[in-house]
């Protein structure tokens, strides 16, 4: 245990950080509420209390060395057990009380939240979660960041070394045009029946683009050219008759209902996805994170959970502030 004081202080190190994200001292002075001499002094003393160069400065511009960019993945990890530590001591006299941030992707906000956002209120009523939509890859890493406290997310993406709670299995559906061969059918579909059909997927960058995509790969399936921003515009198109889609059986109720399209099963296994809830490992909010997730799981409205237990650990009225991805 060291017991000399030691030669870089968490400042130095959120002023370091705010350098490097900002790619100026300026900014990163503005960003800091501090004068930018005072915010230089302090990285050019973690600089030589480190005997590393971290940043090189011009009139111009500002870039972080090698050695920065190495030591700044390491400085990002200790501020946020830093914001852990202090978030644990707030939560040790009521771990359900508070404010906890919860990031949670499009395909699954517009339909989950309003299911479960009025239980969590009278379940947890001491708690306020705050809600920020966004892609998976942005949430994954914004909580790894200590930026949020959780995510909603499926499974099946990936979620590095998160700790999950499972909340429930979401298989998906066909939706198509009420006239299509495929709609007119009784009973569930066996995905081979997608072989040669159109099918429109979402954008780039959703996680249930991924997902839909390797069913309809082994179906044998052709992608059209076109490839939706929502599940709104997905299910619009659909109904113009430009092909069938698949959709979770979360949204399927609302998004096939609103465009008179035809939803049909597929036979089991069927394919979908699994919703969780994801934190880091470790997190301070971990205690409330769990109760959400017991909470989630009972009013989610879909499948239950699979039998399977969840993995070992590994890795209050929501406010939803949505965060539209650009």
């Amino acid at each position: 245990m060291r017991s000399a004081p030691h030669p870089v202080t968490l400042r130095q190190l959120q002023y370091v950080a705010a350098v490097a994200e900002a790619r100026s001292f300026r900014r990163a002075a503005e960003a800091c509420a501090v004068s930018q001499p005072s915010l230089s002094a302090q990285v050019a003393g973690a600089e030589r209390a480190l005997g590393v160069r971290l940043f090189e400065r011009d009139r111009r511009r500002v870039l972080v060395t090698a050695a920065g960019e190495a030591l700044l993945a390491r400085a990002r990890r200790v501020l946020v057990e830093a914001d852990d530590l202090l978030e644990a001591a707030r939560r040790h006299a009521d771990p359900l009380a508070g404010t906890v941030r919860v990031g949670v992707i499009p395909t699954v906000a517009p339909y989950l939240l309003p299911r479960i956002v009025p239980a969590l209120r009278k379940a947890l009523s001491a708690l306020l979660v705050l809600w920020e939509e966004d892609r998976t890859a942005a949430l994954v890493r914004r909580v790894a960041a200590g930026e949020l406290d959780g995510a909603l997310l499926a499974r099946e993406s990936d979620l590095g070394d998160l700790v999950q709670a499972e909340i429930a299995a979401d298989p998906f559906v066909l939706a198509a045009p009420p006239g299509h061969p495929l709609a007119r059918g009784r009973g569930p579909l066996r995905p081979e029946a997608l072989e040669g059909e159109r099918v429109l997927l979402l954008d780039d960058g959703h996680c249930l683009r991924d997902q839909a995509l390797a069913v309809c790969t082994r179906a044998r399936a052709e992608e059209l050219g076109f490839r939706a921003t929502s599940l709104s515009t997905l299910v619009q198109m659909v109904a113009s008759g430009a092909g069938v889609t698949l959709l979770p059986l979360i949204a399927a109720e609302t998004e096939a209902a609103r465009a008179g399209l035809s939803a049909r099963p597929f036979a089991a296994p069927a394919p979908g996805r699994t919703l969780v809830l994801a934190w880091r490992r470790g997190a301070a909010a971990e205690p409330a994170l769990r109760a959400i997730a017991e909470v989630a799981a009972r009013h989610a409205g879909v499948g239950a959970p699979s039998p399977r237990p969840s993995p070992p650990l590994r890795g209050g009225e929501g406010e939803h502030r949505s965060r539209r991805p650009r």
